[in-house]
């Protein structure tokens, strides 16, 4: 075996066990082809914020999300995102703060819907450019709660409810979901057991514009290669035209400086 042939193979088996711990700790995976280089984050189980949650408990650690994100919209080899989601909710601050992140990225980004996209969960699967859901996932669209110690005053009622309207206001943001339908279906009564909300399946959370479109990973992932050609085409395009512009401002200046 040649000296060259060896050292690709120990660096495409280097590259595999990187991207297998990166799995391992944070979920994040890298995929490298031709189309483009995409990064793979997975947001399942609960969504940890500023409590540690019990070690049985599945999580999503916020802490470790935040900087991967600014990691992969400023990594100049990384040309899109696709987020990967099932989760039961979580910390509600943090879950916004992942969706704040995702929804001011530049860069080409796709979530798609597997299994759940719950409570919190809801503004994870809008916060991309585009957003899928598999027709057998469900979401579940309630109003917040709160565990603990509540005060029972006026004050603790008009914190409840900026903090529903932070929510609200990002899902309609990011979604084609009416704001009176999204309210409506939060505060409906009869259908989840002990509680207010309702529980949509993939192709109402379409119907409703909540979601894009149905679909599963292939069609999630040529989304996200059609938003990176798109990126690239119109970077050759600004290349171009920039350089004919100089060209141009140089002619005029050979000629001021012949004259």
């Amino acid at each position: 075996m040649s000296e060259e042939k060896q050292n690709k193979d120990s660096g495409l088996q280097a590259n595999t066990d990187s991207n297998n711990q990166s799995i391992t700790d944070f979920g994040v995976s890298s995929i490298k082809n031709s189309r483009g280089n995409i990064q793979c984050l997975t947001v399942v189980g609960q969504i940890e914020g500023h409590m540690i949650l019990p070690p049985q408990n599945k999580t999503t650690k916020y802490e470790h999300i935040l900087p991967l994100l600014v990691a992969i919209e400023k990594d100049e080899e990384t040309d899109g995102l696709i987020i990967l989601l099932n989760t039961v909710g979580g910390d509600v601050e943090a879950g916004l703060a992942i969706s704040e992140m995702v929804s001011g990225m530049k860069k080409p980004t796709v979530s798609l819907v597997l299994g759940g996209g719950h409570s919190i969960g809801v503004p994870l699967a809008v916060c991309a450019k585009h957003s899928f859901i598999v027709p057998s996932a469900t979401m579940t669209i309630h109003p917040i709660r709160m565990s603990g110690t509540v005060i029972g005053v006026p004050q603790t009622y008009e914190y409840f409810n900026k903090m529903q309207e932070r929510v609200v206001d990002f899902v309609v943001r990011n979604s084609s979901v009416k704001k009176k339908k999204f309210t409506e279906l939060m505060m409906r009564t009869g259908e989840i057991a002990n509680d207010v909300g309702s529980i949509i399946l993939g192709k109402e959370a379409v119907d409703i514009g909540l979601i894009d479109e149905i679909g599963g990973i292939d069609e999630a992932l040529r989304c996200l290669y059609k938003q990176i050609d798109e990126v690239k085409n119109k970077i050759n395009k600004e290349n171009m035209e920039g350089t004919k512009g100089g060209k141009g401002t140089d002619s005029r200046n050979n000629r001021k400086n012949s004259d």
